[in-house]
């Protein structure tokens, strides 16, 4: 085992490769000028800031031989796995299988439902499209992750207090070792992402984790 300095005590990482990097939905709508996004009145700059951070990440799990994990948060054509409650939650503007700037909102197969380029998935690497926020609920990531004996994750990605922040919950929940890259998330609230950082290292780490990019490339280098 080696450690990464992080809060709120170091996190032990193992040496077996049972760790992996996810990479939460760092979608083009999410991402790129033009986007859902960016259609929506948020400052998309804002998660582009992250990009070089999460893509020195995953050039140093890829040199490592490291499992990462990309999630795509999306539909299928006809909305069948879309529940109401999600559908018709906006009141107003574009939701869910509307035609947006690239494509129809959050249906899988469409242009802005694409991972940015600078961060797409290269073969072998585990894609979990996921019709929730959470990268468990109704996928196979499970299943994946104890098949590969994988019993820590390192979480980078957007938004920092919803779709990371749910699926790093559903994590510490069935019992997987969790920690937060700060500078690896964002979300178009600062104030949010701070508040989000605060909760999960609470009380003594109740959800995981927080550490910086460098700490876990310095540990990683040593392991």
């Amino acid at each position: 085992m080696t450690s990464i300095a992080a809060q709120p005590y170091d996190y032990e990482l193992p040496t077996s490769g049972k760790v992996a990097l996810v990479i939460i939905d760092m979608q083009r709508d999410f991402l790129e000028p033009g986007g859902f996004g960016d259609a929506l009145g948020n400052d998309v700059s804002l998660l582009q800031a992250i990009v070089p951070t999460v893509k020195k990440l995953l050039e140093a799990f890829r040199k490592l031989g490291l499992p990462v994990i990309h999630t795509i948060e999306c539909h299928a054509p006809d909305l069948s796995d879309c529940p109401p409650a999600k559908l018709h939650r906006a009141k107003s503007g574009l939701k869910i299988g509307d035609e947006g700037p690239m494509g129809r909102i959050l249906i899988a197969g469409e242009k802005g439902n694409g991972i940015i380029p600078e961060l797409e998935p290269i073969e072998g690497e585990i894609v979990i499209l996921k019709p929730g926020k959470g990268a468990f609920c109704r996928t196979n990531l499970e299943s994946i992750l104890q098949e590969k004996g994988i019993t820590h994750l390192l979480f980078t990605g957007v938004t920092t207090e919803v779709c990371v922040q749910t699926t790093m919950r559903e994590a510490n929940d069935r019992g997987y070792e969790c920690l937060l890259i700060e500078d690896g998330t964002e979300s178009y609230f600062p104030e949010f992402k701070q508040a989000t950082v605060a909760m999960l290292r609470a009380q003594g780490g109740i959800i995981g984790w927080t550490a910086d990019a460098e700490s876990v490339l310095r540990s990683l280098e040593n392991s």
